[in-house]
């Protein structure tokens, strides 16, 4: 399921970002992507071993740090105890660059570098606090700013939410 994507309306072949959630039920090969960076995080279920290229396996659990990786390395997954959902974050080389960050403690964002920062509640309820107001959101809410507009801003997870924090950063050269 997309969570976002730019340009808007922009297929799996001409995006610059990508933001999505996918229930993988069984194991096997992800599909490879050209020049583009992944990172995926589980958000639910136990996990997965995920192999990148001629690398030793690496387990993705729910609670793990998300893993960034090349989305045109051959890549395969195995899951560990049943069906996952992951979140995953796709950014084209040379146009974007992003990071995923599992939030599971009050954070402040000011953006630093980044244009963009989509605050995912991916369970529970997670407070957004803004220059001006506050936001909720509850599960399956995502709030996308931008640094124009609403920055700089808190992100809160509620509880024991899952939460987590897409920044993204346009290039400025090309390649």
């Amino acid at each position: 399921m997309e969570i976002a994507v730019e340009p808007s309306g922009a297929s799996l072949d001409d995006f610059d970002w990508r933001v999505s959630i996918a229930r993988v039920a069984s194991d096997g090969p992800f599909s490879e992507f050209a020049g583009v960076d992944r990172t995926l995080a589980v958000v639910e279920g136990y996990g997965l071993s995920l192999t990148i290229g001629d690398a030793a396996p690496v387990m993705l659990e729910r609670n793990s740090e998300p893993m960034p990786f090349p989305g045109d390395r051959p890549t395969s997954a195995r899951l560990l105890a049943g069906e996952i959902v992951d979140l995953n974050v796709m950014t084209k080389r040379g146009r974007f660059e992003h990071q995923l960050r599992r939030i599971s403690k009050p954070a402040y964002c000011d953006f630093d570098d980044e244009d963009i920062a989509l605050a995912i509640a991916c369970s529970g309820n997670v407070e957004l606090s803004l220059p001006h107001e506050k936001i909720g959101l509850a599960d399956g809410d995502t709030a996308i700013l931008t640094r124009t507009g609403d920055a700089p801003f808190r992100i809160a997870p509620i509880g024991s939410a899952d939460c987590y924090l897409v920044l993204l950063r346009r290039c400025n050269h090309p390649g």
